[in-house]
Parts: structure tokens; C-alpha cells; sequence
């Protein structure tokens, strides 16, 4: 009789750039910016016409995120108040896209730790906030790129896209239709930041990460069991970016920034948090898990406030570093690829039978949780 298929995670890849941004450096070239706009607008502002903009600060910063810094595909151009913006040169169609190539670069990682050749992969699920072209699939690229037979598609579910593609690989693991999935999440979040929005601007990073997700029969020893995922979505306007291909004109500047991301960050803070620690709770007691019992949650690096707060719903008290891991001070929001860098780099220390879990909640809204049980 043959084996019921069972998922698990194998092996998870991270690519960080080279180029990081500390929040001293970005408070110069952003207050630098303030400083010329108010100057250029100086008798439109004593007229009450135009507004002053505030300058930024790294008290601010910090205050408001636990954000100390982020890595950048491109840091020269982001510093820079002339453009304050990634300035990626456009490449050929018969030259590897710069979102596949981080992609790639993860995925390769994934495979090496797990101990897999591209031909042990069946398909590849691109999942992450925003997609640099609409087709090809930039999944499909990173399949080519990887020299992978079988399938691959793009998701988008902004903030929680890698935890939805787990889950996506798992049913697909579940229901034989695969039994080794790459879900890769390249994040060039730069270029979807407002720069000179005060209130935003310190927000993102870029960095790319691969989870492979295969059946547990062909799984190296050391790897995670999949006890249970949870996905839920809620329509709201708190966070948008409504940059999209009926938009011809780039997004430059304040006159577009609508094209960019926005947010409402206290009503996002006020709605996310109970919604977000309510599903952990209730997920984990239809999984039979006690959620005070939970060696450690690998949550979202959005705000070091938010997931404070969630953590502390969760395990019924305050979560020090060891329980629930931060990543955001050194690499900021970097939106879907968040939970899974710090599971990346805070999972090797758990011993076997430990279980947590890995959560993300962004932009929909939406939430996704992934609970797992070391094997080995």
C-alpha cells in the first residue's frame, strides 16, 4: 500500500544584497531632499499655499519600526535627493531579469542545504509583492534559469505571498500532483517605496528566499514537518500600491505616489495585530497544539511593535528574542520574504520535536500561518 503523501519543509535559501542602507545615511539624503524642496517652495510656503515638509530622524525611525537599517539592489540612487529611487538598468530579453536572478541565487541555496539537483524539482511557484513584468511568469524563468522540468506560475498576496505558496506546494505535495515544489520570493521592495514619504520612507529592504517544500519520503533527515496551514483575507484599503500595467507613466515623485506604496499605519496596527494573533491562537488549538507551547514564532518583520503584541496573545507573555526572532533591525520590511529570513537564520538550534510557527500579514488584508515540528 502505498504512502499517504506528506509535506514538509527541506531546506529554505536567502539571497541578501551587498549594499546596505543604515538609518543615519537615509535620514541625510531625506532630510537633504526636505531641505531643497522647502527651500525651492520657500515664499509658497510663508503664503500657506504649499505645506513644509518635517525633516526625518533616526529617533523617528526607530521609534516608530525598530528599523536600524536594509539591504538595497542599488544604494547609490536611493541616497541620491535627485532621484531617491533604485535605478536599475533595463536588460535584454535574452538576458536574465534581475528579479529571476535573485531568485535564482536562493534557490540554488535551497537545493544545496537539502542536497538536490534542479532535475529533483517539479515545479516553481514565484510569491512575492510585486512582479516586474506581467508575463512570462517570472516562476517560469527561474524554472528555465534552474534547468527544472515541470511547471511554474507567479502569486501575488503582497505580505504573506511566501507563506500562501507554502501552502500552495503543500496541497500540490498532498493531492501527488509533485513531490518537490520551490517556492522562491524575490523582493526588490525599492522600488515600489516612496522615498520621500516621512512617514514611509525607512520601511523596505530587498533581499530574495526559497523554501522547498517536498514530500516527506524524499526529504533529507534533517527537515520540518508541515502540521497544518491556515490562510484568511480580509478586503481593506489600508495598504495600496495601484501601480499596474494601465499606468503608463513611471512612478516619479509626489505626483504619483498613490502609484506607489501607502499605507494607513494605525489603522493597519489596530486591525492586523488581534486579527493575526486570533487565527494563531484558534489554528493551533484546531491542530491540537497548546500555542503557549510554541518554542518559537518566526512572524512578519513589519514592526517590531506589532509582532510584540502578537507574540504576547500568542504564548500568554512577553516574547524575548529567543522566542520570537527579529531580522527587521538589520534588513527592514522586506515584505514576504520577512518570516522566512528569520526562520532561515534562527531555525538550526531547535531540537527535534520543537514546534512553532512561521506567520506573515500584510497588505489585502491578508494572513498566512505555517506550524511545523523539527524532524531531526
Amino acid at each position: 500500500m502505498s504512502q499517504t503523501p506528506c509535506p514538509v519543509i527541506s531546506a529554505t535559501g536567502l539571497f541578501t544584497p551587498p549594499h546596505s542602507i543604515s538609518n543615519a545615511e537615509l535620514v541625510e539624503s531625506f532630510n537633504a531632499y526636505v531641505e531643497r524642496h522647502n527651500a525651492a517652495h520657500a515664499d509658497a510656503i510663508a503664503a500657506g499655499e504649499v505645506a513644509a515638509l518635517e525633516p526625518s530622524s533616526v529617533e523617528f525611525i526607530e521609534k516608530a519600526s525598530g528599523i536600524k537599517a536594509r539591504h538595497v539592489v542599488d544604494k547609490a540612487s536611493v541616497l541620491d535627493p535627485d532621484t531617491m529611487c533604485p535605478r536599475i538598468p533595463e536588460r535584454g530579453n535574452d538576458e536574465l531579469s534581475i528579479m529571476a536572478e535573485i531568485g535564482v541565487a536562493a534557490a540554488r541555496q535551497a537545493l544545496e542545504r537539502a542536497g538536490r539537483e534542479p532535475g529533483d524539482v517539479d515545479a516553481v511557484l514565484c510569491a512575492a509583492s510585486n512582479m516586474q513584468r506581467a508575463y512570462p511568469a517570472m516562476a517560469i524563468e527561474i524554472q528555465h534559469a534552474l534547468g527544472i522540468e515541470g511547471f511554474g506560475f507567479d502569486m501575488n498576496v503582497a505580505c504573506s505571498s511566501a507563506t500562501f505558496g507554502i501552502q500552495t506546494a503543500a496541497d500540490y505535495v498532498r493531492a501527488g500532483n509533485a513531490k518537490s515544489v520551490l517556492v522562491v520570493s524575490p523582493e526588490i521592495t525599492s522600488g515600489h517605496l516612496n522615498w520621500r514619504d516621512r512617514d514611509s520612507h525607512f520601511i523596505f529592504g530587498d533581499v530574495a528566499t526559497a523554501v522547498l517544500v517536498e514530500d516527506a519520503s524524499i526529504a533529507p533527515a534533517a527537515h520540518w514537518d508541515i502540521l497544518g496551514t491556515k490562510l484568511k483575507t480580509v478586503f481593506s484599503n489600508n495598504i495600496r500600491n495601484n501601480f499596474g500595467f494601465l499606468n503608463r507613466a513611471a512612478p516619479e515623485g509626489q505626483g504619483q505616489a498613490d502609484k506607489l506604496f501607502v499605507q494607513e499605519g494605525r489603522k493597519v496596527f489596530k486591525e492586523v495585530v488581534p486579527m493575526v494573533a486570533t487565527m494563531i491562537v484558534e489554528e493551533a488549538e484546531r491542530l491540537g497544539i497548546d500555542p503557549h507551547s510554541l518554542r518559537r514564532l518566526w512572524l512578519h518583520q513589519a514592526n517590531s511593535g506589532m509582532n510584540r503584541l502578537i507574540a504576547q496573545k500568542v504564548l500568554g507573555h512577553e516574547a524575548n528574542e529567543d522566542e520570537s526572532p527579529t531580522v527587521l533591525d538589520t534588513y527592514a520590511n522586506t515584505s514576504s520574504a520577512g518570516s522566512i529570513i528569520a526562520f532561515h537564520k534562527h531555525s538550526d538550534d531547535l531540537a527535534a520535536g520543537d514546534t512553532g510557527i512561521i506567520c506573515s500579514f500584510g497588505a489585502g488584508y491578508s494572513a498566512g500561518t505555517v506550524f511545523v515540528r523539527k524532524a531531526a
